[in-house]
């Protein structure tokens, strides 16, 4: 069967029977070829891998794929291949560059200049544009954004629900331990190509700046790489005509240690404008160069710490890595009339994925050397660096979020993800004394058995402003306000208001439901009514901060029997309300 996502896949190295890999060690999987299927089957380079002692029958290969390319696609006559300048030089080892004795890494390379002596433009988060944008195009120059140094903003970059597990999170505690310990600590960087139109989408706006729960999908993906700490710079490429766009959404989402570049024509374009922002033999480089550059996708927003710690780890090693999953489908070519030529065994073939991580000495060198036809139609990173710099990539298991928004379906999956996600701790908040049996304490023990995955806190309210604090470095975008006390909105306005001031709500939708008991005995179901319906009010005023408040209201007193049964329905409706996050249901008072 075909495949309905365009996919890149590769050909890992099999093992031998004495259980070693093509490239000679034990238990390693290593890119040793790649293609990409969209409706046909292209191989960009043969099986296997070429060592230099064997270059001659290579050159012969490529010198005739270069002839078969499509017309005005070769370019000005290229420089030299590198296995042409190294043939008659003895091999080196991996990674290493001519001259030099050891393989690049940490250990060897020069300190950097400090990030303080940077001469780029800051542009402060919130802070309004003066004047129409400028009419030209971009300049070749990287432009960093971030929000002031000591500003106001959220306290984590959104919920954090996969730590680093095991090993994952001794290694990457190893690894930042090298400057305490004397050394320099490892410099990465990440290239961010997002200057795609998004044809596949079907939609006007290109994907990476279509809405998930009114924020753009790129933004995820930054906030994504810009809570790991180790990862100093992200390099940007957007289009000139979407240059504006992403520094609004820069400002308004406060994302941190962003640098814009122009993105190019196609994706290996962008991604080489991203890597000239970064190294230091241009003219105009405001940034320092890292030892390791990540390379991932705009459209990936739930890439995981663990994944790009371990990328970058086998970059350090082997030069380059790539994230690699399963195929879960056969990829077949087709003859020219239409009919079956041949089918690719699925047990030694990965679909290739991003992030990938290389040394940036090797990727910036497989760039400057690429033809123009591989920087017109190549997709593959990975492969260009063993084709160009003879770097077999080691390959690392990806998780299954890796995906890539690709089809419109797709905004609607990601959207139920960060739902899920973001619904995983409910904080509740009463106006009375913590020690106090009342109805609302039946609300929560009712609310805990209807949601027994969720994690369900509770506070007094007149604790509420101590205690949001705590609740904000939780990343608790749920609030449930239990009026027993009163039969006003004076309590929940004071939740309200501190939420504002947190900043909270800038990432994802905030959701706030006020919960009030109606006793029809001691006040009329008229005047009660009357009074609750301000919530109406409160609402349209607190949705432009991304605050979505709703209202309950329970019948209350009732029999035994009866009260249980509205504590069910209304522990539903508040489940309900904060599964969906529904921007319609804003300001309005259900009756449970």
């Amino acid at each position: 069967m075909s495949l309905s996502h365009p996919v890149t896949w590769i050909q890992i190295a099999s093992k031998s029977p004495q259980g070693r890999g093509m490239g000679g060690s034990p238990g390693r999987h290593c890119l040793r070829t790649a293609g990409k299927f969209n409706g046909t089957l292209r191989r960009i380079s043969r099986a296997g891998t070429l060592p230099p002692a064997a270059t001659a029958g290579w050159r012969a290969g490529d010198a005739r794929s270069r002839d078969s390319s499509p017309p005005g696609a070769r370019g000005p006559p290229q420089r030299p291949h590198r296995a042409d300048r190294e043939a008659r030089q003895p091999a080196r080892p991996l990674g290493t560059r001519p001259g030099r004795r050891a393989p690049l890494g940490w250990a060897t390379s020069e300190p950097r200049p400090s990030s303080a002596l940077r001469p780029a433009t800051r542009l402060r988060a919130g802070a309004r544009s003066r004047g129409p944008p400028s009419p030209g195009r971009a300049g070749a120059a990287a432009m960093e954004l971030g929000p002031p140094p000591g500003g106001a903003g959220p306290a984590e970059p959104g919920p954090r629900l996969r730590g680093l597990r095991g090993d994952d999170r001794a290694a990457s505690a190893a690894w930042l331990s090298e400057a305490s310990a004397g050394r320099r600590a490892p410099s990465v960087a990440a290239v961010l190509p997002a200057g795609g139109s998004g044809e596949r989408m079907g939609v006007p706006t290109p994907k990476q700046f279509c809405p998930v729960l009114e924020r753009p999908l790129i933004s995820y993906t930054l906030q994504a790489l810009e809570r790991v700490c180790w990862i100093k710079d992200i390099v940007v490429a957007v289009t000139g005509e979407n240059m504006e766009v992403m520094k609004g959404i820069v400002q308004r989402y406060q994302h941190k240690r962003i640098s814009l570049v122009e993105a190019g024509v196609t994706r290996h374009r962008s991604i080489f404008n991203g890597l000239k922002a970064l190294a230091e033999d241009q003219p105009n480089s405001k940034l320092c160069k890292p030892e390791v550059v990540i390379i991932h996708d705009a459209v990936r927003p739930f890439v995981e710490e663990d994944v790009l710690l371990k990328v970058a780890i086998a970059a350090k090693e082997h030069g380059a890595a790539g994230a690699i999953r399963p195929l879960v489908s056969t990829v077949i070519s087709p003859s020219a009339d239409g009919c079956l030529d041949h089918s690719l065994d699925r047990a030694s073939h990965r679909a290739s994925e991003m992030p990938q991580a290389f040394l940036f000495d090797v990727i910036y060198e497989a760039y400057q050397q690429c033809s123009d036809y591989d920087l017109e139609f190549g997709t593959e990173c990975l492969q260009l660096a063993l084709k160009y710099c003879h770097t077999k990539a080691k390959l690392v298991e990806g998780s299954p979020d890796l995906w890539k928004v690709t089809y419109k379906r797709d905004l609607y999956a990601a959207e139920s993800i960060i739902k899920e996600r973001i619904s995983q701790q409910i904080c509740i908040l009463m106006d009375a004394k913590e020690d106090e049996e009342h109805v609302g304490r039946c609300l929560e023990e009712m609310l805990k058995k209807e949601l027994n995955h969720v994690k369900v806190t509770s506070g007094a309210l007149c604790h509420a402003g101590r205690d949001l604090q705590q609740i904000i470095l939780e990343q608790c975008y749920n609030f449930v306000c239990v009026n027993v006390m009163t039969s006003d909105f004076e309590e929940t306005r004071k939740l309200l208001n501190a939420l504002e001031e947190s900043n909270l709500s800038i990432l994802y939708p905030v959701v706030v439901i006020s919960v009030h008991f109606l006793d029809y005995k001691l006040v009329p179901f008229g005047q009660k009514m009357e009074h609750l319906m301000q919530i109406k009010e409160f609402a349209k005023e607190v949705k432009k901060r991304n605050i979505l408040l709703c209202g309950l209201l329970v019948y209350y007193p009732q029999d035994e029997q009866k009260l249980q049964e509205s504590l069910r329905q209304g522990a539903t409706i508040i489940a309900t309300l904060i599964k969906e996050r529904s921007f319609g249901l804003v300001g309005q008072l259900l009756v449970a």
